[in-house]
């Protein structure tokens, strides 16, 4: 899958340029990028495509030299779980 990367938001697009899974993320301090938004279309449910997502972003904010809040019920209830 080719992921999209832009400045606060990762994402896809299906072949009619269509949004189809997308998490969005903020920076809401000088230190924390809060993640509050994560979608996924209903013909990619059941993929692990959100959790994908969910890891990207972390990445790329810790990348970043930020730690990461949720506000989105998706992305808190999955870094609880896989907390280190």
């Amino acid at each position: 899958m080719d992921f999209i990367y832009e400045e606060n938001r990762i994402y896809l697009k299906d072949i009619n340029n269509n949004v189809i899974a997308e998490i969005e993320f903020e920076k809401t301090d000088e230190n924390f990028y809060n993640i509050y938004h994560t979608f996924v279309d209903e013909s990619l449910r059941g993929q692990g495509i959100a959790s994908i997502l969910v890891k990207k972003a972390i990445e790329e904010i810790e990348n970043r030299g930020f730690k990461v809040q949720a506000t989105c019920s998706y992305a808190k209830a999955w870094i609880e779980k896989h907390k280190k």
